[in-house]
This record gives structure tokens, C-alpha cells and sequence, in this order.
């Protein structure tokens, strides 16, 4: 390879295009910011020629102004996202041609922490589907850390490690895709099914009936703990946050009797570990049980390459891993990289998106925008790292990884010794006065452990890269309640505004180690929750001044409604072309801007909130898993795309409320048309009031419907219907009577 490489012979393993349109785009936001610019400068004009005015008007204005440069503020900092667009594409021939014979270990990483929020079936579907992949077997090692210590999903695990003997014959004799049995079989329609295909559903039919009836029962019976000698594990076990490390090989080459399949070839390594707990000793959640599966892995495979899922993220494209070498093993830019991100798909979103689930616009646009200054954040599931890197190495030009070098570090060790050495690095104290969680694997003190890793590895010197297939890498369950999405990126939220005041803030900690290009993509996430206030104040404060027909814009037929015209207008047609563009539908776009104004208003609120009083000492963050069990009727109306509620949340008393009181506003600029008229002059002045007030109304209505006309469960509770409209009527007399 070097030889061909010398004689200027060489083609890369994968290539890098820009992405259309550019130049059009740079044209677009350069005019947008000077309409902005124009917008300040009138808003600032308006308020130096009132300031002899007492009427308390003129802090109205500053609101407003203030409002406007946090927008234009935030929207030059999103400019990093679409600026310089990149797209990656490997060519596994090529990989196939080069390295066939001496393709590194892999070792893959699957974490679940609760086996009611996140079933073993569930579990165990990720699992095989990541054995499964289409790649030497030997070469494959996988990790289960079970940070809930359940017997039930070890259980699970073993089912799983003796299904694995026929499904992974199965998928290399047809080919299959995906290679989650549920998932698989759900895509199969026909009902004239070949013997081989009923066979091996038969197989999983009856694996997954003992596994629910398990999980139904909380427990597994004596008979079967009997059977294992890993059960023996739990003699000791108090409650999942203490008991002493489980650890088992459940399947492994040294043990060629156990671990073969069907058709007498090897099973990839498969290791069921729960990390020790103790209540005196802060277990770190996620990046703690990373951290002790990176030492772990060391002694028992130590696979150059890791993979990180979450639990129900299965995988979508059996050829992932050797997509994700084609960027490591290229022999000009490979040894850069220190990471390869896919994006976060979801297989439960409607063909509208109701709730924005998909987040088009990040995976499609804007991670491909911040890979053109450097990489993609690190998002915490289906990302493959280098070992190294993630270990804490720092990146030099004279770094070259040696792909032939050793891995398995202990050959000669059976696999009693294995383990033995494994539950060591495994323990609470182990990571006692180490660079564990500061220098050495995923970074402890943020609930977004995954962003400051993934920030840290850069600030190395190290780069990533962000791979989009048209297959998708990975899919899993997005929510199917609005509360279950307001409460997830209220985490998201907070945990990104946390990264902003710590150590590992992109605004100092990552400055003159990484391009001002991703430094202002890192700030456009961890600024997210700021963006409460002036959403709330554009949500509230216009259309409250419209009830006395008080004008806060520029009459319509003045040269200043000009740039605010042009802005409102291409924005919108903007958003609507990209969306589109991503392969959404106008129903879907429109269902986008609800969320975003629904985070912005109660998610983005409770972060913001939060964060602050934590800074402060009086609050603490709580690591929340998001629920990955729907009831029936619940996911029946998400298939209808019917938005559910069904319960009573501080959230919803607030979007309620706003949605109420915008109504009542708008109802009332209707009644003075119908009662005064006084034709367009009249209402020149508050034109923009009324576009605006009436977009927040018509936005709102599946709120409406699910206050007045809605009878199924999922509805509103009308307590909290008669709560928010106290409040909205409350807001409305108090200002009519000033």
C-alpha cells in the first residue's frame, strides 16, 4: 500500500464533497443579518426618540429590543451549522481489498439501566442485532452493562446467547436486513413464509414468550438459577444500587463448545456485565458504566475500535463497522480521526412527525455543517471511537495507528481468570484517585457526559467525522406522548446550558484547540434553554398590547416594516425549502414549529430555571431515563397522529394558558373588526401584532381540540383547562384595567 502510495497511485477509503447551494445560502443570511441590523436599529431608534415618555412603554421596548438581539444573536451562531456543509462517503470495496485479512477488533458497548423503562426484549433485540453484523465474528465482542444488576435481563442474556446460535446463520445464509428479529420480522408480509423462516420465528417466538412471562413475574424461578452458575452472582445482591460486580462470559472462543453456531462457526464474544454499587460511592450513571466496560473490554477482547448504543438503538445496516474503518483505516486522513457519529433515527416516527421526533434538520443539515469545521458533537449512542482516544491520548502529526498491532492483551488467561481480573476494574474504588472521568474515558460532573467527552477528544487535537448512509446505521423509539418530549429535551436542554458554566464550556475550555467554526456550533446547542425568555416575551407581551390596539412594529405602509417583512417571510420559506429538502412533508414542517415553540416555552423554561437555581446550590441534577414502553392506545393515536396529553404537568398549564390568552386576544381584535370595522387604515398600525397573534392561535389548535373537544383518554384533564383559563383571563383583565 505505502508503494502505491509512493507512486501517487493511492485512492482514499472515503471521500468528501461540499455540499450544494452554498454560495446561494451565503448570499440569503448575509441579507438576513442586514434586515436584522436594520431591525435593531429601528427598534433602537424608536426607544432614544420615546425616551421623554412615562407611559411605561419604553421598557416594553427595551424588552423587545433585548429579545431581538438574543434572536440575531443566536441565529449568527447557528450560521456555523449551515455555513460550510460537507458529506462523507466510504467505499468498503476498497476497505475489502486492503484489509480483509487483518481487520481490527471491534468491541460494542450496549447499555441499559432499568428493565421496566427499557424491556429485556427490547434489550436483547439491540444485542443480537449488533452480533449480527456482517463481519468476522472472531473479531466481534460484545458488552452488556446492566446498571439496574437485574437477573431477569441476564436471563434475558442468556436466551439471547442460545438464539444467536441459528439467527446468526440466519442472517448471513439470506442476507437479512435489519438484523433485529423484531424488527425483521415485522417487515415480513407474505404470509407463504419458506420452512427456514418459520422455523427460526418459531425459535424466537418461543424465546421472547419466556422471557415476557419472566419479566412479567419481576423474578426468575429456582429451576432456572439453578441451571446457570452466573445466577449465583445475585446470592449476594441487596437492590440495584448495591451489590458486588456481575460479571459473565456468557460467550466466548475459549470456550469453543459453548460458543459456536449451528453451522460450527465461531459466535462473537458476548459479556453480561452490572458494575459493583454502593450507596457510599457516586456511580457516575451512563459515562460511570462506560467507563467500567472500556477496562473491562481491555482484559477480555481490546478491540481497537468501540461502538456505543443505547439499549434501543438497534442496528438498521449490517455494513456499518466497515463504514465507519473506511474512515479510520485511510491512510492519509484516517489517523485523525478519533470518532465516527451516525445520526439518531427513530422507526416509530408518523409520516408527519407530530413531534418533531426525527430532528431532521440535525441530522441532515446542521451535524453535516459542523462536520466541515472539524466534526460533530459526540451524541452519546452510535458513535465508533477509537480506543485510544477515548482513553484520553492526545493527537500529534507524528501519530500513526499500527491496524496490525496485537489486541488481545491476555491470550493465555482461560476465562475464569478473565473474569476474575475483570470485576477488579469493575469496582466502586477502583477509579479512587485515577484520571478516570477527568483524562481517562467519559468525562463525569454533566448530565451530557456523551457532548463534553466527545468536546474534550477534540480540544486533543483530535478530529471526527459525522457519516449519514441513505440505509440508516441505527433506529430506535422516539416518545409517543408530548410530555415524554418536553421532559427529554428539557434534559437535553439543561444538560447542554450545564456544559456552557463548567470547565469543559466550548466558549473557554475548547478556545485555540478547536476552529471558531465548531466552538460557535458547540454554543448554539448549550445555549439552547436561553432562548425561554425572548420566545416567551414575543409569545405574550405583542398580543397583550394588542388588546388596547397599541402598536410595538412598524405600521405596514413604513419603510422600517421592510426588513422585518423580509426576515419573517425568508425565514419561513427558507425553513419550509430546507425541511422539504430533508425528505419531510408541509404537515411535518408545520408539526417542527409547534415543538420548537413548545420546547422554547416550557422545556427550554424548566433548563433554564434549573440550571441556574443548581449554580446557585439549590438544585440537583437527576439523571431521567426516557420511557421506551408505550401503552396500546396511546401508541394507536400516535400512528393517527393525534397529539397525547392525558395527564396534568406544570408544562402543559403553561402552553395552555399562552394558547388560551393568545385566543382571547385574537378573538378580540375579531369582535372590533366585526363591531367598529374601520376598514385596513384602522389596523395598519398592528398589523405584525395580529400575524403574530394570530399564528400562536392557529399553531395551538391540537391544544384547543384537546380542552374542548376531545373525549378520549388522551385528552387534556379539565382541571387543567379551568386552571389555565383562570390564569389567561386573570392576564387579560389585569392589563385591560391599567
Amino acid at each position: 500500500i505505502l508503494k502505491v502510495m509512493d507512486r501517487g497511485e493511492y485512492t482514499p477509503l472515503f471521500e468528501t464533497k461540499k455540499g450544494r447551494g452554498r454560495v446561494i445560502y451565503r448570499l440569503f443570511a448575509i441579507s438576513i443579518f442586514v434586515a436584522t441590523c436594520f431591525i435593531w436599529l429601528y427598534r433602537f431608534n424608536h426607544i432614544i426618540s420615546q425616551q421623554e415618555e412615562d407611559d411605561g412603554r419604553k421598557w416594553i421596548w427595551l424588552g423587545l429590543l433585548a429579545s431581538e438581539l438574543w434572536f440575531g444573536f443566536y441565529w449568527i451562531l447557528t450560521q456555523a451549522l449551515r455555513w460550510n456543509l460537507v458529506f462523507r462517503q466510504p467505499f468498503k470495496n476498497r476497505l475489502s481489498q486492503r484489509y480483509e485479512h487483518m481487520l481490527p477488533a471491534v468491541d460494542i458497548f450496549v447499555c441499559t439501566a432499568d428493565p421496566e423503562i427499557e424491556p429485556p426484549m427490547m434489550v436483547i433485540n439491540t444485542v443480537l442485532s449488533v452480533m449480527a453484523y456482517d463481519y468476522p465474528t472472531e473479531k466481534l465482542s460484545v458488552y452488556l452493562s446492566d446498571d439496574a444488576g437485574s437477573d431477569v435481563t441476564f436471563y434475558a442474556m442468556l436466551e439471547a446467547s442460545q438464539f444467536a446460535k441459528h439467527w446468526l446463520p440466519f442472517c448471513k445464509r439470506f442476507k437479512v436486513e435489519p438484523r433485529s428479529p423484531n424488527a425483521y420480522f415485522n417487515t415480513i408480509i407474505d404470509t407463504n413464509l419458506d420452512n427456514d423462516l418459520v422455523a427460526i420465528k418459531k425459535l424466537y417466538t418461543e424465546m421472547e414468550n419466556r422471557i415476557e412471562n419472566v419479566t412479567k413475574l419481576k423474578r426468575v424461578p429456582k429451576e432456572v438459577h439453578l441451571k446457570h452458575k452466573g445466577f449465583s452472582q445475585w446470592d449476594s445482591y441487596s437492590s440495584r444500587r448495591d451489590h458486588d460486580t456481575i460479571l459473565q462470559i456468557l460467550l466466548h472462543k475459549k470456550d469453543p463448545n459453548n460458543s459456536k453456531d449451528v453451522d460450527g462457526f465461531i459466535l462473537p464474544t458476548l459479556v453480561y456485565l452490572a458494575r459493583e454499587k454502593r450507596p457510599q460511592y457516586h456511580h457516575n450513571f451512563k459515562a460511570g458504566a462506560m467507563n467500567s466496560l472500556l477496562r473491562v473490554s481491555s482484559i477480555i477482547s481490546n478491540g481497537k475500535v468501540i461502538l456505543n448504543v443505547d439499549c434501543d438503538m438497534y442496528s438498521n445496516n449490517s455494513e456499518s463497522i466497515k463504514d465507519a474503518l473506511c474512515f479510520f483505516m485511510d491512510e492519509k486522513k484516517g489517523h485523525e480521526i478519533a470518532f465516527v457519529q451516525s445520526p439518531q433515527n427513530f422507526e416509530n416516527v408518523t409520516k408527519n412527525d407530530l413531534y418533531g421526533s426525527a430532528l431532521l434538520a440535525i441530522s441532515e443539515v446542521e451535524f453535516h455543517g459542523i462536520d466541515g469545521f472539524g466534526g460533530p458533537l459526540y451524541v452519546g449512542t452510535g458513535c465508533f471511537h477509537k480506543r485510544e482516544s477515548l482513553c484520553g491520548m492526545k493527537f500529534n502529526d507524528e501519530y500513526k495507528h499500527n491496524w496490525k498491532s496485537e489486541d488481545d492483551l491476555f491470550k493465555e488467561a482461560n476465562l475464569q481468570e478473565m473474569e476474575e481480573k475483570s470485576k477488579d476494574l469493575a469496582s466502586c474504588s477502583y477509579e479512587k484517585n485515577t484520571q478516570w472521568g477527568k483524562e481517562m474515558g467519559l468525562k463525569y460532573g454533566c448530565p451530557v457526559e456523551d457532548v463534553i467527552t466527545g468536546l474534550s477528544i477534540q480540544s486533543k487535537g483530535w478530529k471526527s467525522v459525522y457519516y449519514n448512509p441513505r440505509r440508516k446505521a441505527f433506529l430506535g423509539v422516539a416518545p409517543t406522548s408530548l410530555l415524554q418530549v418536553l421532559i427529554q429535551h428539557k434534559r437535553w436542554s439543561e444538560g447542554d446550558f450545564q456544559i456552557l458554566f463548567s470547565k469543559y464550556s466550548p466558549a473557554w475550555y475548547a478556545f485555540g484547540k478547536i476552529s471558531v467554526g465548531l466552538q460557535m456550533g458547540y454554543c448554539s446547542y448549550c445555549l439552547w434553554s436561553p432562548n425561554c425568555l425572548p420566545t416567551l416575551y414575543y409569545s405574550i407581551i405583542p398580543s397583550l398590547y394588542l388588546l388596547k390596539g397599541i402598536p410595538l412594529f412598524p405600521k405596514v405602509s413604513s419603510p422600517w416594516f421592510i426588513p422585518f417583512a423580509y426576515v419573517i417571510i425568508g425565514e419561513t420559506i427558507y425553513s419550509l425549502l430546507e425541511f422539504l429538502w430533508c425528505g419531510g412533508t408541509f404537515k411535518g414542517w408545520w408539526n417542527d414549529l409547534r415543538i420548537w415553540l413548545y420546547k422554547r416555552t416550557t422545556s427550554y423554561l424548566y433548563a433554564f430555571i434549573d440550571t441556574i437555581l443548581k449554580l446557585f446550590g439549590f438544585s440537583n441534577s437527576v439523571f431521567i431515563i426516557t420511557n421506551k414502553v408505550s401503552e396500546e392506545e396511546v401508541s394507536k393515536r400516535h400512528e393517527k397522529e393525534i397529539m397525547e396529553f392525558g395527564t396534568s404537568s406544570p408544562m402543559f398549564t403553561i402552553l395552555v394558558t399562552i394558547a388560551l390568552f393568545n385566543l382571547i386576544c385574537f378573538l378580540n381584535v375579531l369582535k372590533d373588526v366585526v363591531l367598529r370595522g374601520g376598514g385596513y387604515g384602522a389596523y395598519e398600525k398592528i398589523g405584525l401584532q395580529i400575524i403574530l397573534c394570530g399564528f400562536l392561535v392557529l399553531i395551538n389548535v391540537p391544544l384547543y381540540q384537546g380542552i374542548f373537544l376531545r373525549k378520549d383518554s388522551g385528552k387534556l384533564p379539565s382541571s387543567l383547562g379551568m386552571k389555565s383559563t383562570i390564569l389567561a383571563l386573570v392576564l387579560v383583565l389585569s392589563f385591560s384595567y391599567v
